[in-house]
């Protein structure tokens, strides 16, 4: 049976991915590391990476999600300055953070493991850290490179603080393609 590459995600407003697109314009303006900057058009908030799923199971997928989301009221987020994982010396993601109701965010994340573990997904090992991936950092980037890049970022000004509201939840559907990934929404649920 096929297997669909997916994920769960929160949609972003056009004018969070404009502000995103102006914090990614003045990293790049200072950097001459290798990197890969995500196209601010395709940039959400993935609340949980599921990887090849088997077609036949995407329905029940979608239906955990209502589950999950299930006496979860809207809420809202605010972006915030851009932050590096793992390390300023040592970057590979470049990254914008969010702020606001983060705590209805973690619980929905929860959620969203535990619904969907009786379908064989794991938890996450680590903590949800929720942000919106910039950047990556190619692999041939050489030491130096990604410390002047830790140090750009951990200087740079702290994004407008754009809110907005998550009142939707989506499964998503990624094709990776020679000219970057394609999403297509499978399946929507709302939060009420």
């Amino acid at each position: 049976m096929e297997a669909i590459r997916s994920f769960i995600a929160i949609s972003l407003p056009e004018e969070v991915k404009s502000s995103l697109a102006r914090m990614q314009a003045g990293l790049k303006s200072g950097s001459r590391a290798p990197v890969k900057w995500v196209d601010p058009a395709m940039m959400h908030l993935t609340l949980k990476f599921l990887g090849n799923v088997d077609a036949g199971i995407i329905g029940g997928v979608a239906a955990a999600l209502g589950e999950a989301c299930r006496g979860i009221a809207p809420f809202r987020l605010e972006m915030d300055g851009p932050g590096v994982f793992p390390n300023p010396r040592s970057v590979r993601v470049v990254w914008a953070g969010l702020g606001g109701e983060l705590e209805k965010l973690n619980l929905l994340q929860q959620h969203i493991d535990a619904a969907l573990a009786p379908l064989g997904f794991r938890a996450e090992a680590r903590s949800f850290t929720p942000h919106l991936t910039l950047a990556r950092v190619r692999d041939e980037a050489r030491p130096e490179e990604r410390q002047r890049l830790g140090e750009l970022v951990t200087g740079a000004a702290a994004a407008p603080g754009h809110s907005f509201n998550v009142d939707a939840v989506h499964l998503m559907k990624s094709q990776l393609m020679r000219t970057g990934p394609v999403y297509t929404r499978l399946a929507s649920v709302s939060l009420k």
